[in-house]
């Protein structure tokens, strides 16, 4: 007669096994990673058709993996770009954070806390740049551990921010899975690359007379050496990427990791960083995860927010996607680059050292853009007013010999609305609103605009933040009290979920 266990016994056995963590049992949850750079344009890659900058790594992640053709910020602001990302929401749900240095509503989620209650081990490496600010009722909030490592990255020699990426990826705990926010300072300025570059690790350093000058820039000696030392930032960015990788191919980990390459806002330099045109708002999106993604090497066409970040890699992990998140999973498109997510994504330019207030919606092939303060020059961040470039288009201005893509630099007033067909204008250079061939559409982005704002309960308040800087040279106003309301503050709207049309 065989032997049996009594149900008693077969029961406490099922009880106790079921008590294990599930990693002991075998975890097979994807790592993840996302690499985001600082300033960045989309088309500063090789794999997007820049064949001057160098970024071999970038590009074989491409190759073996997805690349999102139509992939859009929410805000080309350094701070409120990364909160936005980091809790799935626009910038203005994000209370405070609408605005660069503020920090996130305190009762707001992260998506790396998420994942770390679930049992993931957490590390932030290089540039930070968020905060957990007061709840709603004014409260001092304690969030959850997002991180339980944090560093800047930087070591003697390197202060690009990867200092220690492939340290954190070689000592993780080899029992749980793991999300690493893996952020560098390239290509921010002050240029640092140029005088910490290492021939042997990053190759030639980028010759002035190869790079691509944009035409809304002087195409100048003074403007191309700029572009050399950003496409060196880019470099050494994308070096330390494929050291990554390295150490994931030595740990046999690359096959399930989930990694995302990406930036938080376009180049510093003018007509860029701020802007809601693809200069400033459009990034590079790149994704590699071999067990997950099958339609590998091929690019996807989806338009994409990168608020959807956050819920792809809470579904992709298992992890329940709170109710905050105003973004959808991208993992259909994992499956079929042809799938649609969404048929708009929706930008703001807020104050980023200088008043403004700006909207866009991009749907049907064409980008609405709509001005609250069309008195005042798009000229660009004050780092970027501070450029070589910017003083190149100075001098031209100055001399009458600018061309009317460069003009758009210091345009005031600028348009209440412009429009652009995305396709036939890559620049985003021929205003096409007014013109009746596009009426109809231009009305119906116009709806799906104001609907959004209606739903997000987003606005233009009576007073917003004023200019802290000079706009002539970018230098600092001493004893300017700049801050005033955030967009959405008046209406509550950090207080919505609402997502607006997708």
């Amino acid at each position: 007669m065989p032997f049996r266990l009594p149900s008693q016994t077969l029961s406490l056995l099922a009880l106790l096994l079921s008590s294990i963590p599930c990693n002991a049992c075998g975890d097979d949850r994807p790592g993840v990673i996302v690499f985001i750079a600082d300033d960045v344009s989309w088309n500063d890659y090789g794999c997007y058709g820049n064949h001057a900058a160098l970024t071999p790594n970038i590009d074989w992640l491409a190759e073996r993996g997805m690349r999102f053709d139509n992939a859009y910020l929410t805000a080309s602001s350094c701070s409120p770009s990364r909160s936005s990302i980091i809790t799935g929401r626009y910038p203005h749900n994000n209370g405070k954070a609408a605005e660069l240095h503020q920090p996130i509503a305190g009762h707001l989620p992260w998506f790396p806390e998420l994942l770390h209650k679930a049992g993931y081990y957490t590390a932030l490496s290089g540039k930070n740049h968020m905060a957990v600010g007061p709840a709603p009722d004014g409260s001092k909030a304690r969030r959850p551990t997002a991180f339980e490592l944090i560093d800047a990255g930087r070591e003697e020699g390197n202060s690009g921010g990867h200092a220690n990426w492939v340290r954190i990826t070689r000592e993780r705990p080899q029992d749980r899975p793991f999300f690493f926010w893996f952020a560098s300072y390239d290509a921010h300025r002050a240029w640092d690359a140029d005088k910490q570059w290492n021939v042997d690790r990053y190759g030639p350093m980028h010759r002035p007379e190869d790079v691509i000058v944009p035409p809304f820039l002087v195409d100048d000696a003074d403007t191309r050496s700029d572009l050399a030392s950003y496409y060196n930032e880019v470099t050494r960015f994308d070096y330390y990427i494929g050291q990554v990788l390295n150490e994931l191919r030595e740990q046999d980990a690359l096959e399930n990791t989930l990694i995302f390459v990406l930036a938080d806002n376009g180049r510093p330099f003018p007509r860029a960083k701020t802007r809601i045109h693809d200069s400033g708002m459009k990034t590079a999106l790149v994704t590699h995860w071999p067990k997950g993604i099958r339609s590998r090497g091929l690019p996807a066409s989806a338009l994409t927010s990168v608020i959807d970040i956050a819920p792809t890699i809470l579904e992709a992990a298992d992890v329940a996607i709170p109710e905050s998140f105003q973004g959808t999973s991208l993992l259909p498109v994992f499956s079929d680059p042809q799938a649609t997510v969404r048929n708009y994504a929706f930008s703001e330019h807020n104050w980023h050292d200088y008043e403004a207030h700006g909207r866009g919606v991009r749907g049907d092939g064409l980008l609405l853009i709509r001005n609250s303060r069309p008195c005042l020059a798009w000229q660009g961040p004050a780092d970027s007013v501070r450029s070589p470039s910017h003083r190149s288009l100075q001098q031209a201005r100055d001399g009458r010999l600018l061309s009317t893509a460069q003009a758009d630099v210091f345009l005031s007033p600028r348009p209440l609305v412009e429009l652009y067909d995305l396709q036939q204008d890559p620049h985003q250079l021929h205003n096409l609103a007014g013109t009746p061939e596009l009426a109809d559409r231009q009305k119906h982005l116009q709806s799906v605009l104001d609907q959004w704002i209606a739903d997000t309960k987003d606005s233009v308040p009576e007073e917003i933040s004023h200019d802290g800087f000079d706009r002539e040279t970018g230098e600092a106003l001493k004893g300017t009290d700049y801050r005033r309301t955030t967009p959405g503050e008046d209406r509550q709207a950090v207080l919505t979920n609402a997502p607006g049309p997708r």
